[in-house]
C-alpha cells in the first residue's frame, strides 16, 4: 500500500508540477520507517552535518535551526488540521504571510505528499540559509544530496500550490520564512554585521605576558591569536585551508542579536531602564576607588577559574565521585553574587548537589563511578565546548534530543500525558519547542553580553596579576585591583624561586598553580601540559593555543543559558526530569578522545540522570575550561530556565489550536 501511494504521488507531480521522481523515492518510506526515523528527523540531522562545516556561530545556527523547524512545523500543520501554523496565514509584527488554504487531490496519499512538504519546505530555508555563508558549495552539497535521497527535484522552484502541489506548497512555506528572516533584526542581508558595535579594549595578544594595554578591566576584549583555527577546523582533512597565521579574532559575534524576533519573549519580558529580555542587572564590575561587595565577587569569580585550572592534572591522583548519586540534583540557584561561595566549591571544583538517592526507573541506588579529577574537568570542558568541527552549543541539544527519541524505553507521550504520538509527530513537535528554546535563549543571552560587554577570564586574570597581590598591604607588589593570595594556589615569586629568573626580573611577581597551557604541547596526541607554578601573567585558559576564548562577551554565559532552556523543554515535553532509564552514559576512550592534548589516562564514564545534570555539567565545564566566571554561568541558568518554561507553554497553544 505505501508503495502504490507513493508511486501515484510520484506520477500525479511528474505530470502536473513538474517535479522529477527518481526511484529513491520509492524506497524512501521503507527506509525511514527500518531506521524509525521521520522525515522531519532526517532533515535535522542533514542541517547539523551541514553546522559542522561552517563557521561556529551558535547565534546564527540556532536561528537556522529555529526556522527549519518553522518549516517543517507549519508544513505539517497544514495537513494536521488543529494545530495552528507559525507564519504561515499569520501576521508577525510588520509581516504577513497570506494563505488561501491547502486542498491536496484525492488521487495522492496524504502522508506521502506531507513528506514532500516538509522536504521542501526545509530544504529550501536550509539551502538559502547555508548559500549565504563561507562554507557555501561544502555545506550545500549535503542539503541536496538529501533531496536527492528523498527523490525530489532541488530544480523544482513553483510556489504556486493553488492546484494541491506538496513541493509548491513547501517552497511557498519556505519562501515566507525568508522573506520573514529578512526583516526579523538579525541583519542577514548584510552577514549579520554588527551595527554599532566596536570593542573598547585594544585586543589581547596572549602570547606576550600580561595584559599592559587593558583600558577596563570590566569589558570585554578581543583576541590577537596566532595560528588561527576556524570553526571547520585546522586539523580536517576536509578543510585544511582554514588556517591563519595571525588574525584579530574579529568584531564581537552577532552583538545586535538582542534586537532579532523571538519566539515566545514578548516586550512585557523586557526589564529594567536597559530594556532587555529578562535582563539579570550588571555582572560585579571591578571598583577602581574602593573596595565594595561587587569589586569582591569579582575578585572571587576570576579567582574561582583560576584555582580550577589547577585541577587538569591526572599526575595529581586525586580522584571524584561523578555518579548521580552525588553529582546529581543540584539545589536552588543562588540569588546574589554574595550567595555563590554558598554554591560553587572554591577549590575543589563543581557545585553544591544533593545527588539522587535512587534510581526511579530500576529503584536501585546509582552505582559509584569514582574517576581521576584531571580526567574529569578535560573531558567535561571538550565534550560541552562545542567549538571547531561541531555542530554548536545548540546543535549539541538536538543530538540529545534525538538520542531521547532513539532510546527504547522512552514514550512519546507529549508532556509525558495522553497516548503515544506517532514518530513524525513527535518530532515536528519536539523539534518546533527545542528549536524555540535555543532561539530565544540566543537572543536573550546575546542582548545581555552586548549591553553590560563583560570581560573574560584570560583578560581579568592577566590585568589583576599585572597589578600584584590585594591580600596583604605589609607583602610586595600590593595593589587594590591585584588577584587575592592563597596558599598553595596564587603566591608572590620570592627569592630562590624556580620562576624568579636568571635576573630576579620576575622577583614579587604573582604566581598560580595551574595548567601550564598549550605552549607546552607540541603533539596533542601523546602530550599533555600537566599542572605547575607558572606566572600570572602568562595564564591561559584550557584551550587550544589558536583559540584563547570566544569572540564575545562573556556576561552570560551562552553555554548555561543553552543548556539550562534545553533541559528545561525536555524535562517538559517528555513529563519526566529524568532520561529515559534514569541514566545517559557517554564513554570517552582513554588516550583517544581529547584533543587539546593527550588522555584521558584512561576511560572514562560520564552519566547523567536528568536533563538539568547534564545541563549542570555543561555550565561547569565553562569555569573549568577557563571561558567563564560563576556570574556569567548563574544568571545565564536563570534566564534559561525561564525562557525553556515560556516556549513550552506557547508551543503547546500552537499545538492546540488556540
Amino acid at each position: 500500500m505505501i508503495l502504490r501511494n507513493i508511486t501515484k504521488l510520484a506520477a500525479h507531480t511528474k505530470t502536473r508540477f513538474g517535479v522529477i521522481f527518481i526511484s529513491g523515492l520509492l524506497i524512501f518510506p521503507q527506509w525511514l520507517k527500518a531506521q524509525n526515523h521521520s522525515v522531519a528527523r532526517e532533515w535535522i540531522e542533514t542541517i547539523l552535518e551541514t553546522i559542522k562545516r561552517e563557521e561556529g556561530r551558535p547565534t546564527v545556527h540556532a536561528r537556522n535551526l529555529f526556522h527549519a523547524t518553522v518549516a517543517m512545523y507549519d508544513a505539517w500543520a497544514v495537513y494536521d488540521g488543529k494545530a495552528t501554523p507559525y507564519i504561515l496565514g499569520q501576521t508577525l509584527g510588520d509581516f504577513s504571510c497570506s494563505f488561501e488554504g491547502f486542498e491536496l487531490p484525492e488521487n495522492l496519499n496524504r502522508d506521502s505528499a506531507r513528506d514532500v512538504t516538509i522536504s521542501y519546505a526545509a530544504y529550501r530555508v536550509s539551502r538559502r540559509r547555508f548559500d549565504q555563508y563561507s562554507s557555501q558549495g561544502r555545506t550545500l552539497e549535503v542539503l541536496d544530496s538529501t533531496l536527492q535521497v528523498f527523490g525530489l527535484n532541488e530544480r523544482f522552484y513553483s510556489t504556486d500550490y493553488s492546484d494541491g502541489s506538496p513541493a509548491a506548497l513547501g517552497n511557498y512555506i519556505a519562501e515566507c520564512i525568508i522573506n520573514f528572516g529578512l526583516q526579523d533584526g538579525s541583519h542577514e542581508e548584510d552577514q549579520h554585521e554588527n551595527y554599532s558595535y566596536r570593542p573598547f579594549n585594544p585586543p589581547l595578544k596572549p602570547e606576550i605576558p600580561g595584559n599592559s594595554n587593558l583600558k577596563n578591566p570590566n569589558r570585554w576584549q578581543p583576541i590577537l591569536s596566532q595560528n588561527y583555527v576556524d570553526q571547520r577546523g585546522l586539523d580536517s582533512d576536509l578543510f585544511p585551508w582554514n588556517y591563519l597565521s595571525v588574525v584579530t579574532q574579529g568584531e564581537f559575534l552577532t552583538a545586535d542579536w538582542g534586537e532579532v524576533r523571538p519566539f515566545s519573549l514578548t516586550e512585557k519580558d523586557k526589564k529594567g531602564p536597559n530594556q532587555l529580555y529578562l535582563d539579570p542587572g550588571p555582572p560585579p564590575f571591578l571598583n577602581y576607588e574602593k573596595d565594595s561587595l561587587a569589586s569582591e565577587a569579582y575578585k572571587w569569580g576570576f579567582l574561582l577559574v583560576a584555582l580550577w585550572s589547577s585541577h587538569h592534572d591526572p599526575a595529581d591522583s586525586v580522584k571524584i565521585d561523578i555518579s548521580p548519586g552525588v553529582r546529581g540534583n543540584y539545589d536552588e540557584f543562588p540569588q546574589n553574587f554574595t550567595d555563590y561561595p554558598d554554591f560553587y566549591h572554591l577549590k575543589e571544583g563543581g557545585v553544591k548537589t544533593l545527588g539522587h538517592k535512587r534510581n526511579p526507573y530500576t529503584g536501585k541506588p546509582y552505582a559509584p563511578n569514582k574517576v581521576l579529577r584531571g580526567d574529569y574537568s578535560r573531558t567535561i570542558a571538550e565534550f560541552w565546548v562545542d567549538g571547531v568541527n561541531s555542530v554548536t552549543p545548540p546543535g549539541h541539544w538536538f543530538k540529545t534530543l534525538n538520542y531521547v527519541n532513539d532510546h527504547p524505553l522512552h514514550e512519546k507521550k507529549w508532556g509525558g500525558k495522553g497516548k503515544p504520538l506517532d514518530q513524525l509527530e513527535w518530532d515536528i513537535k519536539a523539534y518546533l519547542t527545542l528549536g524555540g528554546a535555543l532561539h530565544d535563549a540566543a537572543i536573550a543571552s546575546w542582548g545581555v553580553k552586548a549591553h553590560y560587554d563583560y570581560i573574560r577570564p584570560i583578560s581579568a586574570i592577566r590585568f589583576m596579576a599585572d597589578k600584584g597581590q590585594c591580600t596583604d598591604p605589609d607583602l610586595p607588589h600590593y595593589h587594590q585591583l591585584g588577584l587575592p593570595l592563597i596558599e598553595g594556589f596564587i603566591e608572590l615569586v620570592n627569592r630562590g624561586d624556580p620562576l624568579v629568573g636568571k635576573d630576579k626580573e620576575h622577583l614579587h611577581k604573582i604566581k598560580i598553580r595551574s595548567w601550564k597551557g598549550p605552549e607546552y604541547i607540541k603533539n596533542p596526541r601523546n602530550e599533555r601540559a600537566g599542572v605547575d607554578w607558572i606566572l600570572a601573567e602568562n595564564w591561559w585558559p584550557y584551550q587550544r593555543y589558536s583559540f584563547a576564548t570566544p569572540n564575545f562577551a562573556g556576561y552570560v554565559s551562552g553555554h548555561s543559558t543553552f543548556s539550562t532552556a534545553a533541559a528545561e523543554v525536555l524535562t517538559l515535553i517528555t513529563g519526566d526530569p529524568f532520561f529515559p532509564g534514569g541514566i545517559a552514559e557517554f564513554t570517552a576512550k582513554k588516550n583517544q578522545f581529547l584533543l587539546f592534548e593527550d588522555g584521558p589516562s584512561q576511560d572514562l564514564l560520564l552519566q547523567w540522570a536528568t536533563y538539568h545534570d547534564a545541563a549542570n555539567e555543561t555550565c561547569l565545564s565553562r569555569l573549568w575550561g577557563g571561558i567563564h566566571p560563576p556570574a556569567d554561568d548563574m544568571e545565564g541558568r536563570k534566564m534559561g530556565k525561564v525562557i525553556g518554561m515560556k516556549v513550552f507553554g506557547l508551543a503547546n497553544q500552537y499545538f492546540q489550536g488556540k
